[in-house]
């Protein structure tokens, strides 16, 4: 998906919190050159932003159970280490689940300050049925092209148009990947990291993941304790709840992020028309919603395409000033252009899309339980719906396919672990894909774990994107362990950056180190 955002600009503070250092784990750093000792045929393939970046691949048993069955691939990218003293391989996921890692091993070295990612191997990898690794799971292409029915089942018509593009998905799935479906799931993927660590040649990793890479980071220290150096978690995915309560619970939180959104459109009525009341800006938003579900703009953006097109604004409020533009152009002119424009930038899926949905369901529906009775779904989306009615059925709709999923569904991982070295997460207290009880649950069932608190920010993923305040503590603990530690629910409280301001001319495009990490990151987790 192709994406912008305006640059975010102001630095942060540490407003709490003492900080002490964690003494340096059982065992020195894997030499400089174990990483090769393996024999991983890493080859050049350097990019103008990242030039450094190598890539491989390595296989893996499809089923962990029967180590000499079938095998598939999986595409590795790697940043290696330039300085003497050498940590070991420093292991990155952006999420998803379904987002490919290759190319944020580059950014994440490069974001990093100089001396400390020198000091590692920053190692990307597309989990299993992702992107580059083989095979890669395209269920049914095109599933989501334009135009589609409208989320909200008004009629029972609606309802059923919806239900059966959920059971056409499905059962698309079970066609094309029968032997696959059954063995993609976190406690695979985790199974996965490993076998890259010893392909390594590392007796040892550290790790470092976002969103729902946060959750397949807690599964592989639930498995591998004595395995992990350092274990870093930004945007922490709640573990008592995977994955159908998780969805619901979000709902809430996004429709804060939209109403949040509003309101900053209503502060800067000069630049957008559209009034100073953050209600009335919001009834012009659900307004434009209906017509564009009789009469999608450009052919190509309905009501359900409105949606896709501004849910990236949950996760990012760089995004806000290009949809506040799109939004105006429509209500104010009833200019379709803009808005066409955002739903191609930001909310269109192409093939990698596509894959990543595959991704996204075949690992969401086998990981845990779903309701199999759509009668549940259904009184539960509309009671949910008359609390928080921005996104809730096109969650709902999203995630459909596991109620008819063909694949039996595994329990969830208790992530509780008092044998993992201490931990540090990162949350945003106004999070809407991981709210903010998920930080602070992990933060209690991984033993002497560290939280460092964004105190008001409403982004997902906050490290590596502005926050000077953020980022010390990362540097800190990479390159020592130091973590802080405080005496509250949090250990280290950082403020905010101001949110963006108005595009100054319609043409602009910028770009900033946060644009570039949520273009990275596997939205919906």
């Amino acid at each position: 998906m192709r994406q912008r955002a305006a640059v975010l600009g102001g630095a942060a503070v540490i407003a709490a919190g003492a900080v002490a250092a964690v003494p340096a784990e059982a065992g020195a750093p894997p030499p400089a050159g174990t990483a090769h000792a393996a024999g991983i045929g890493w080859t050049k393939c350097g990019t103008a932003d990242y030039p450094t970046l190598q890539c491989a691949t390595i296989t893996v048993p499809l089923d962990h159970s029967r180590p000499d069955g079938r095998r598939i691939t999986l595409a590795l990218s790697r940043v290696p280490h330039t300085a003497k003293t050498y940590q070991g391989p420093l292991l990155v996921n952006p999420g998803g689940p379904g987002g490919s890692g290759l190319t944020l091993a580059g950014f994440v070295a490069s974001s990093l300050p100089g001396k400390v990612a020198a000091q590692y191997d920053v190692v990307g990898f597309d989990p299993r049925g992702v992107g580059r690794s083989e095979p890669a799971l395209d269920c049914r292409p095109g599933h989501f092209a334009a135009v589609r029915p409208d989320t909200l089942p008004a009629s029972p018509a609606v309802e059923r148009a919806n239900l059966t593009r959920a059971k056409s998905f499905a059962e698309a799935c079970g066609r094309k990947y029968a032997d696959v479906l059954p063995h993609m799931d976190t406690v695979s993927a985790a199974r996965d990291m490993d076998a890259i660590r010893a392909a390594l040649g590392a007796e040892r990793i550290s790790y470092f993941g976002y969103s729902y890479g946060t959750y397949l980071g807690a599964v592989y220290a639930r498995l591998h304790p004595e395995r992990v150096r350092r274990l870093v978690l930004d945007s922490v995915v709640d573990p008592t709840d995977v994955w159908y309560d998780a969805n619901l619970n979000q709902d809430h939180a996004f429709d804060d992020r939209h109403r949040a959104f509003m309101a900053w459109i209503a502060k800067y009525d000069t630049a957008y028309g559209l009034g100073t009341d953050p209600e009335r800006v919001g009834a012009a938003w659900y307004a434009m919603r209906a017509t564009l579900a009789k009469n999608p703009a450009g052919g190509e953006v309905g009501a359900t395409e409105l949606e896709d097109t501004f849910l990236p604004g949950g996760y990012y409020n760089g995004y806000w000033p290009y949809l506040a533009e799109a939004f105006a152009a429509y209500v104010n002119d009833r200019d379709t252009g803009p808005l066409v424009e955002a739903y191609e930038n930001f909310g269109a899926l192409d093939a990698s899309g596509d894959n990543g949905y595959s991704v996204y369901t075949s690992v969401q529906c086998r990981d845990a339980g779903w309701p199999h009775d759509w009668a549940e779904w259904r009184e539960d989306s509309w009671d949910m719906h008359a609390k928080a009615p921005f996104m809730t059925w096109n969650n709902a709709w999203y995630n459909a396919p596991c109620a008819f999923w063909p694949t039996g569904s595994r329990q969830p991982v208790d992530v509780a672990n008092r044998q993992v070295p201490p931990a540090l997460l990162f949350q945003a207290t106004g999070d809407a894909a991981t709210p903010y009880e998920g930080g602070v649950t992990v933060h209690r069932l991984l033993r002497g774990s560290s939280l460092v608190v964004e105190e008001g920010g409403g982004n997902h993923g906050i490290t590596l994107s502005g926050n000077a305040c953020l980022d010390e503590h990362l540097a800190a603990y990479l390159t020592d362990g130091t973590v802080p530690r405080g005496d509250g629910e949090a250990d280290a409280v950082c403020a905010t950056p101001p949110d963006p301001k108005p595009l100054e001319s319609k043409a602009a495009s910028t770009s900033s180190r946060g644009s570039t990490l949520h273009g990275l990151l596997g939205f919906r987790r």
